[in-house]
């Protein structure tokens, strides 16, 4: 595909929107919160516009997410190719990201659009619109849907808002401006039950969570002056526990949190082998994005992950030392 540096403007996106009739709306492997809650809300906005709308995940809809509206419209690829004229990949730092049967799936679509806010986004798609200064790709879809006149029903709003309260820490993380906070009380005005939604998403985890939280505070390291936390969780931990995938996520925060640590680093053992390694950086001045490049990985910044070999405790050892190796000559 052409590569092109600018980005597309939200009305050359929504020319080709109106432009075609079938779309197909995708989100990466291992789906968060921004993921899921920017392929529903663009999927509520496209379908009120008349359109046909096919939405895809590789690994479908997590547990935790299952109480936001249409998540019962995400499916699975199940090895048929969909036959539709456009596909808006959202929340995707790179193609492979969506998945091996995803990507079978919409082998044959002929237009690709790419909205997405990370930095290491190669611009894969024939329209590419990548803000890597927005916290959440669902901040740019409200936008770009109330620039250009999308829709934005009450069920469209939740998502939007879930996808932005979930990659924002609840509007707590450096990432977020004035402008998210603005787009955030829009999105309430629309008629979000905000107080129910919230619940949902951080008042209602699973025993199991709480049971993982403790196993991992078992392995919790502190290194390089208290400046460097770590932990790890092991497939025998996730068989014992049977734990769900999105069951750790945003548990790094918890020591991203503690005083004096300025890179928190979670390491997991992936049933293949692989280590999929999630890390955070509080200080500016340590990017975490171009530590997990020497690893193959990418991101942001202030967050970012990649996937390395193991055993787990090679992968931690290689990891920390390029993160010691940025903390020189930092106190």
């Amino acid at each position: 595909m052409p590569v092109r540096p600018e980005n597309d403007s939200f009305e050359r996106i929504r020319e080709q929107i109106d432009a075609h009739q079938h779309v197909v709306v995708l989100s990466h492997v291992r789906p968060d919160g921004d993921a899921i809650g920017s392929q529903l809300g663009l999927a509520h906005g496209l379908r009120a516009l008349g359109k046909d709308v096919t939405l895809l995940n590789e690994d479908g809809v997590p547990s935790s997410l299952a109480f936001l509206p249409g998540t019962d419209t995400i499916h699975i690829p199940n090895g048929t190719p969909v036959a539709a004229e456009v596909v808006i990949a959202v929340d995707t730092a790179t193609q492979p990201r969506l998945g091996e049967r995803v990507n079978q799936a919409v082998a044959d679509v002929p237009l690709w659009i790419n909205i997405d806010h990370h930095v290491s986004n190669p611009r894969y798609g024939h329209l590419n619109h990548i803000d890597a200064k927005a916290p959440a790709t669902g901040e740019i879809l409200a936008d770009l849907m109330e620039t250009t006149g999308i829709p934005i029903s009450p069920e469209a709003a939740e998502n939007l808002y879930a996808a932005i309260s979930t990659d924002t820490g609840s509007f707590q993380f450096p990432s977020t401006t004035a402008k998210t906070y603005r787009i955030g009380a829009s999105l309430i005005d629309k008629g979000i039950a905000l107080g129910r939604l919230n619940s949902q998403l951080y008042e209602n985890y699973p025993y199991r969570r709480i049971e993982l939280l403790r196993e991992l505070l078992q392995t919790l390291e502190l290194t390089a002056d208290g400046r460097v936390g770590s932990w790890r969780l092991t497939q025998e931990t996730v068989k014992r526990l049977g734990l769900e995938p999105d069951d750790s996520e945003g548990l790094i925060d918890h020591v991203r949190s503690i005083q004096g640590v300025i890179v928190a680093v979670f390491f997991e053992e992936l049933p293949n082998g692989k280590i999929r390694v999630s890390s955070r950086s509080k200080d500016e001045r340590i990017n975490v994005g171009d530590v997990c490049a020497h690893f193959g990985g990418g991101g942001h910044p202030l967050a970012a992950g990649a996937r390395m070999s193991g055993p787990i405790e090679d992968a931690q050892a290689k990891f920390l030392n390029q993160v010691y190796e940025s903390l020189e000559g930092i106190h």
